[in-house]
């Protein structure tokens, strides 16, 4: 059997249920990469769907994936292409008889799937949930469309009747099965200019799964910051107010039972506190958004969202790009996205301010916000994006309906303006 792992958003190799699979009595394995011209192409907003600081980080992560794979005698190839395209070449050269990936379910990963499966019919395609800490097998929720609509039903009916699964290694393979393999496409030929992120920074990290493993060490045991993170996690400034390990998330660089299973051990060893289990806390949010796009499909991507509400909400292109450049009435929003600009990383509070501002104060269409999200944040992810977009903005998962009073926030979070007078300036 000759097996091939396509990989996405599951740049990794441990806890990698597709790799971990296809190397289960195999003769031979091989990976694949795609850097999808798709991805890369403007928006209908006119900017990069994919800007330089995910794009960079992407990179980092899919290169630190060649190696790690190396030292499996796994060969990756990586092409700038389309994979519905590329990848069957792949298939035939190489004589494939099984395809394992992760599950995609959201629009656009699934029109890519069901196109590569119509050009390779006769070869085995194995889909694997991955990506989650409750798996959907594990769920007190037969059917998507049974997930609540709110999350503390969800998260605390989970909590008692579900189990997080162990973590699985793959099994190297002999040093046969290696063959040298092409370097990366460059950021250039996917019409990327590399951009240095700004030294004030929250994120000076790198892409890859080794840089996630020990940004995990660090946070854990070295600093033991995670003692304080419930109490830290609403910061502005610096590297350590929260985890950061959103980012490695996102593109699948470490999985979420990593995580929770180093919070037990760390608690067993080191403490047992709030801040610890908050930690778990926004996992379990991280898998509820995965769930409720897997319910909802594309009403995510809708105006009116997931709920029959429906706001007066227009596109004005001038005040989106007073709001994308940090030109608006208020400091703590311009500060925020002043960051997000020079950096690709945001605050989670300030995330929830400034699609709040935009949202629920301009009543400005929220999936421009998302879409500039999407081409700016390292960190993107689908399924958190547009669920806390739909969150923030009243049409999603939020029984209150809220609206930030942003200048009670920046009285709240930065009482004497050092995160505003760091970007504003």
């Amino acid at each position: 059997m000759k097996h091939l792992v396509w990989f996405r958003n599951d740049l990794r190799t441990e806890d990698q249920y597709a790799l971990w699979k296809a190397t289960q009595q195999a003769e031979k394995v091989i990976g694949v990469y795609c850097f999808d011209p798709r991805h890369f192409a403007l928006t209908p907003y006119g900017f990069p769907k994919t800007g330089a600081y995910r794009a960079q980080f992407l990179w980092e992560s899919v290169r630190a994936l060649k190696r790690n794979l190396e030292a499996l005698n796994i060969p990756l190839w990586v092409f700038y292409g389309e994979p519905e395209t590329t990848i069957p070449e792949l298939v035939k050269t190489h004589g494939i008889t099984t395809l394992f990936t992760t599950h995609e379910w959201t629009s656009e990963e699934r029109k890519v799937t069901d196109a590569l499966k119509v050009q390779m019919p006769r070869i085995a395609f194995h889909e694997l949930q991955d990506g989650f800490l409750f798996h959907p097998e594990d769920i007190p929720y037969p059917a998507a469309k049974e997930i609540p609509e709110i999350f503390t039903e969800f998260r605390k009916k989970c909590e008692k009747l579900s189990k997080i699964r162990p973590l699985v290694e793959p099994k190297a393979m002999p040093k046969s099965n290696y063959e040298i393999t092409p370097e990366l496409p460059t950021l250039a030929s996917c019409g990327i200019t590399p951009q240095s992120a700004d030294k004030r920074t929250a994120f000076p990290f790198k892409g890859g799964e080794n840089k996630a493993l020990a940004r995990l060490e660090d946070y854990f045991y070295t600093t033991e910051n995670l003692s304080q993170y419930k109490q830290t996690r609403n910061g502005l400034i610096g590297a350590d107010y929260s985890s950061k390990f959103s980012p490695w998330l996102a593109h699948g660089c470490i999985s979420p039972r990593k995580i929770y299973w180093e919070v037990q051990q760390y608690e067993a060893e080191i403490c047992k506190n709030e801040d610890t289990y908050w930690l778990i806390f926004e996992l379990i949010w991280r898998d509820y958004f995965r769930y409720i796009s897997q319910k909802h499909g594309n009403k995510i991507f809708q105006l009116n969202g997931i709920v029959k509400q429906k706001y007066e909400w227009e596109f004005n292109a001038r005040k989106f790009e007073k709001w994308t450049q940090g030109k608006t009435p208020e400091p703590f929003v311009n500060a925020n996205m002043k960051e997000l600009a020079a950096t690709g990383f945001m605050s989670n509070r300030g995330r929830q301010n400034v699609a709040s501002f935009w949202a629920k104060e301009w009543e400005q269409d929220w999936r421009a916000g998302a879409a500039w999200f999407e081409s700016l944040l390292i960190d993107y992810d689908v399924h958190s994006n547009y669920g806390n977009w739909l969150y923030n903005s009243g049409v999603g998962n939020d029984p209150r309906d809220r609206k930030f009073n942003i200048r009670r926030q920046a009285e709240m979070y930065d009482p004497k303006n050092e995160y505003q007078d760091l970007w504003n300036t």
